[in-house]
């Protein structure tokens, strides 16, 4: 009876009764369809790309110490570097960004792993190879022990994001071969079509090797049992959707001004806070994002754009929202998954956890777009 009449007096409990109910967090729509499963099929070519990037990246630029053609893929030609100089391509620094909140913020077993005696091991002996015939490097190495793990530490979560992105990425893609094919009509069948897609490769290995003079070095070997829904996925939203980092310009990084909050757990930075009007300004990393999705916008998607009053004069803007949208849509299939219990179950103390899963939820949301994106 408490959590009922708790329940009823939270800001959100309409959000509450719509998930116990089997509904979403985004309202069900003609225009939402249209702009979530678009902006997915953008997203989804620009993760492909991300993707292969950051693996490359992880296995290929391993501890190169300038890696000046790393966002290259190892194609370095005249016309790359001249289409690379006239920023005719790929934001690639936002993968990077992503990264490195992710690698700050940590969270599930990569995290825990990455802290480990094993992984150590393990690092040690790849920069052993990598170094083996270079005693400046192995000199400066006993100088500063704890250097060249911590770089190996950052490459894995290179290799842990784009293999999570990999995963994202072909999901996105066929749920607009699915809309193409008028198989997905609804928000319902986009949340589904998402939550079968993190189930069906929730226990998905996530193992990292590098190939050094011939030979292969296992930095996340599989026995480390690292798989991909609760030790890639998960942290991935807390860290990118929930609590991001702080953009610069917009708040002051001074202690003084207490504009930054002291714990981490506090931040609410994420695409799902995002005011998307900053979108467009300097030092705003998700406006890397927005350009490079504005590539690959279907047509269906760019004409509704072109049919606001503002046409493409803040295209950025009109895509962060609808990116928004989706992200509501990818939180809700993650909401189910990883429900306590079904939330059709007629348990009484099953209905009693979930209720209390979903407040702990709908408390994260309140300051969050929630509204915003379903008053549009």
């Amino acid at each position: 009876m408490t959590t009922r009449i708790a329940t009823s007096r939270h800001p959100l409990a309409e959000y509450i009764k719509r998930l116990e109910a089997g509904q979403d967090l985004l309202q069900d729509s003609p225009l939402n369809v249209v702009e979530v499963v678009g902006i997915l099929k953008s997203y989804g070519v620009v993760l492909d790309a991300y993707s292969r990037n950051l693996i490359y990246i992880s296995e290929n630029q391993f501890l190169v110490l300038f890696p000046f053609f790393k966002y290259f893929n190892g194609d370095v030609s005249l016309k790359r570097l001249t289409a690379h100089w006239f920023h005719d391509r790929l934001n690639y620094e936002y993968a990077e960004y992503c990264m490195k909140s992710m690698f700050w913020h940590g969270g599930g077993k990569l995290d825990a792993y990455l802290d480990s005696p094993e992984f150590v091991k393990n690092a040690k002996a790849a920069i052993q190879a990598q170094w083996r015939n270079n005693p400046f490097m192995l000199g400066l190495n006993a100088l500063f022990p704890d250097y060249l793990p911590e770089q190996v530490r950052m490459l894995s979560y290179y290799s842990g994001l784009g293999q999570f992105w990999r995963v994202m990425s072909d999901m996105f893609l066929s749920l607009s071969d699915r809309y193409d094919k008028g198989e997905i009509t609804s928000i319902p069948q986009v949340v589904q079509h998402i939550l079968d897609g993190l189930v069906a490769d929730a226990s998905k290995p996530i193992t990292y090797s590098v190939q050094l003079r011939g030979e292969t070095y296992d930095i996340i070997p599989q026995s480390a049992g690292l798989t991909f829904l609760m030790d890639t996925a998960v942290p991935y939203v807390e860290a990118i959707f929930f609590r991001g980092t702080p953009f610069p310009g917009t708040v002051s990084y001074n202690a003084q001004a207490h504009q930054i909050p002291s714990g981490q757990g506090d931040f609410t930075y994420g695409a799902l806070y995002a005011d998307p009007i900053p979108v467009g300004g300097s030092g705003i990393p998700p406006t890397l994002l927005m350009q490079d999705m504005r590539h690959f916008l279907p047509s269906y998607l760019h004409d509704v754009y072109r049919q606001t009053p503002r046409q493409e004069d803040d295209l950025r803007v009109q895509i962060c929202q609808s990116f928004q949208k989706s992200m509501f849509c990818v939180t809700t299939a993650a909401i189910k998954g990883l429900a306590p219990h079904p939330f059709d179950s007629q348990n009484p103390q099953h209905q009693q956890e979930n209720r209390q899963y979903l407040q702990g939820w709908m408390d994260r949301f309140e300051t969050s777009r929630l509204l915003t994106v379903n008053e549009a």
